[in-house]
């Protein structure tokens, strides 16, 4: 009775990989994210990935075909995540003023919170991008960025606020850039500087200036309006 017991034990996750396979997916590209934002792909092994989820290597390669396919939808999905994020925000209501500060910050503060998806693209971009989905797909998953702030300066524009001649393809840059930054090169920063700007006082104000440069480079006058309360201290 106790072997039959035992089996029946054994064969539950077999059952819920046939069962729910978008589920053992997720739980594969969630262990594995971790994994390669730690190591990188070339220092990550498979059976590492297998032994955190008490799955096997073939389950894996099942699903994904081979370590550089799971790298590339570990890829993707941080990105889907970070537009899922974005595509939440609430912006419509708010004067192009206070919706670009406010996407500005957001992208600060979840580039902070979500500081695996800088590391991926920090390796992704030793390997010089070698590794990234399909361009098609790519762009498909990034267009809900752009398009938040071609809205939001079309219409800054329109109102008179914002000088014309630019791009949200521009005004993105300059705000992943700065975000960017404050993750990519945090280690090295404090190191020589110390860890105040990254402490949760340091973060604050420093969210702040990023909405203040990215409207400040975007207004006709370089007067920064009164502050509204859309950006939390």
């Amino acid at each position: 009775m106790a072997d039959v017991e035992d089996m029946k034990a054994k064969d539950l996750p077999r059952r819920s990989w046939k069962q729910d396979p978008d589920r053992v997916r997720a739980e594969i590209i969630g262990v594995a994210r971790a994994a390669f934002a730690r190591k990188g792909l070339s220092g990550t092994r498979i059976e590492e990935i297998a032994a955190r989820m008490s799955t096997s290597k073939r389950m894996i390669y099942y699903y994904f075909g081979d370590k550089e396919g799971l790298y590339r939808e570990v890829l993707a999905e941080a990105y889907r995540r970070i537009r899922r994020a974005e595509e939440a925000l609430d912006l419509e209501h708010l004067d192009p003023v206070a919706a670009l500060r406010q996407i500005a910050e957001f992208t600060f503060e979840n580039h902070a919170a979500q500081q695996d998806f800088i590391r991926l693209v920090m390796i992704e971009n030793v390997h010089a991008g070698a590794h990234m989905p399909d361009t098609e797909e790519m762009s498909g998953q990034n267009v809900s960025a752009i398009r938040l702030l071609e809205d939001i300066y079309s219409r800054g524009c329109e109102a008179g606020l914002f000088r014309t001649g630019l791009s949200a393809l521009e005004l993105h840059w300059h705000i992943s850039a700065l975000s960017y930054f404050n993750v990519s090169n945090r280690a090295t920063f404090s190191k020589i500087f110390g860890g105040e700007l990254f402490e949760a006082k340091g973060q604050a104000r420093l969210r702040r200036h990023v909405g203040d440069s990215v409207v400040r480079f975007v207004l006709k006058s370089d007067r920064l309006p009164e502050f509204d309360g859309h950006s939390r201290d």
